[in-house]
């Protein structure tokens, strides 16, 4: 039973394989074998590879079986069109375009399972990438932010400058009146005298000035303050909203570039197993001679196209015995009197009915 279901993935003929000898029988199940599990580690490879995209367990499985198939039914086209013949140049070309089909299925096959083998090593180049990105994201979402907050801050800044300006003089008022008062500037007087009261004056109407700037100055510094804070948290909001796009960049595409990063020859190792896997059935074929298998298929097709070609060439005598036979019908047929007479009077009578009718039309236009 296993035997003849492996006859059936090489795709030979089952009934010439069980009138031939164990050696064949056991070459086209090694073959067959060959092709079933392919078609299994396809499966395998898919499901895996569709998982990390649409992170489904049931979907990855039934679209895994549905690839498994069409590689399975690929592979055995494949071995199966292959025919031997006594020219061995002829074979090669023969399986040129099948060995070319065979290694890109090889490398859809390998991919997936690569991606699986060094998952560990992938996930620690993403982990990388996944950092050098939220650097940048941070950076660009900073960079939309950060010219905004220093101008404020700057303005923040030109509010304090101007209070320090305003107190340093308010400040030297009040030296200035001191000094007045204690004999040691201006008038060099001692005592509170006109000079005094006016430079008192003078200090007690910026103090005023001072003080009424403070309370205006703090009003704007608070609002711009306030404007920076909700700056800052729109920024902080931002980068937590695109956070998770970053921690999710894990697709198939991205574990596919990772995996480009990594070293190549253990891919490329991977990559040769399964070339060697799925050209092995072609190559069998190709290096191993002619055999009682093939002999009895071209046998087989031959007896067909013999058949088929007998066919067509009867059927082609066929009808030139048939034009032969009309022709002479018809020409005995032309030579007889009654015929000619028949058609005559026939010619004679549609005549006359024409005329008739022409006449009758004349009348009515003539009225």
């Amino acid at each position: 039973m296993l035997k003849q279901f492996f006859w059936m993935c090489s795709g030979a003929d089952t009934d010439i394989l069980s009138n031939s000898s164990k050696a064949e029988q056991t070459k086209f199940a090694g073959i067959g074998g060959t092709v079933f599990f392919t078609a299994v580690m396809a499966t395998i490879a898919s499901s895996y590879a569709l998982y990390t995209v649409f992170d489904n367990l049931y979907a990855s499985i039934f679209f895994g079986l549905v690839w498994g198939l069409l590689i399975f039914n690929l592979d055995r086209f494949i071995v199966s069109t292959i025919k031997k013949s006594d020219n061995k140049w002829k074979e090669i070309a023969q399986a040129t375009p099948r060995i070319i089909l065979a290694i890109i299925i090889a490398i859809v096959i390998s991919k997936p399972l690569e991606l699986k083998i060094f998952e560990k090593e992938i996930d620690q180049v993403l982990l990388t990438q996944k950092n050098d990105l939220t650097l940048a994201n941070k950076e660009q979402i900073a960079n939309q932010y950060t010219p905004e907050i220093t101008t404020i801050q700057n303005e923040i800044s030109a509010l304090k400058s101007e209070i320090d300006t305003k107190e340093a003089e308010t400040n030297a008022l009040y030296e200035t009146y001191i000094a007045e008062a204690e004999g040691r500037k201006g008038t060099e007087i001692v005592g509170k005298g006109p000079v005094y009261k006016e430079k008192r004056e003078k200090h007690d109407a910026a103090l005023q000035e001072l003080q009424q700037l403070k309370q205006e100055n703090k009003e704007k510094i608070n609002a711009k303050e306030s404007q920076i804070t909700s700056l800052i948290e729109n920024q902080k909001n931002q980068e937590a909203t695109t956070q998770p796009i970053i921690d999710g960049f894990d697709g198939l595409m991205a574990r596919i570039n990772a995996l480009n990063e990594l070293p190549w020859l253990p891919s490329f190792f991977i990559f040769l197993l399964f070339l060697a896997i799925e050209t092995s059935p072609i190559f069998a074929k190709l290096i191993a001679p002619k055999s009682e298998y093939d002999f009895k298929l071209e046998d087989t097709e031959n007896a067909v196209k013999t058949w088929v070609s007998q066919k067509v060439k009867q059927r082609k005598e066929m009808l030139q015995t048939d034009i032969i036979l009309n022709e002479k019908v018809y020409s005995d047929i032309s030579e007889e009197e009654e015929l000619y007479n028949y058609k005559r009077k026939k010619a004679r009578e549609l005549m006359q009915q024409q005329a008739d009718a022409f006449h009758k039309s004349q009348q009515k236009i003539i009225g």
